[in-house]
């Protein structure tokens, strides 16, 4: 498996970005993958997660800015942010849970200056 996310970079508030994660290894169109993200000293958390391929859910700090949806054809998922704030500046990782293995991406910088 593996999980290849790029897209970030530094960007000022109220502007946009586009991760994306490329993968392979596995079967994607069958799999649940998600988003997360790690700030400087803080836990990585769920941003947001794709059961299938309309199936969504957010944290509610980025509900209403950030989308995310994937590519079956081209077994990529991808995190649109708009109306970044910089308290969205984080290391942002791309993430599939399949049975007991926990797969990570390498992760993607996104700095958000105010």
């Amino acid at each position: 498996v593996q999980l290849q996310a790029s897209g970030g970079g530094l960007v000022q508030a109220g502007g946009s970005l586009r991760l994306s994660c490329a993968t392979s290894g596995f079967i994607f169109s069958t799999k649940s993958m998600a988003w997360y993200r790690q700030a400087p000293g803080k836990e990585r958390e769920l941003v947001a997660g794709i059961i299938g391929i309309s199936v969504t859910n957010y944290a509610d700090s980025v509900k209403g800015r950030f989308t995310i949806s994937r590519d079956n054809a081209k077994n990529t998922m991808y995190l649109q942010m708009n109306s970044l704030k910089p308290e969205d500046t984080a290391v942002y990782y791309c993430n599939l849970k399949a049975g007991l293995m926990n797969y990570w991406g390498q992760g993607t910088l996104v700095t958000v200056s105010s």
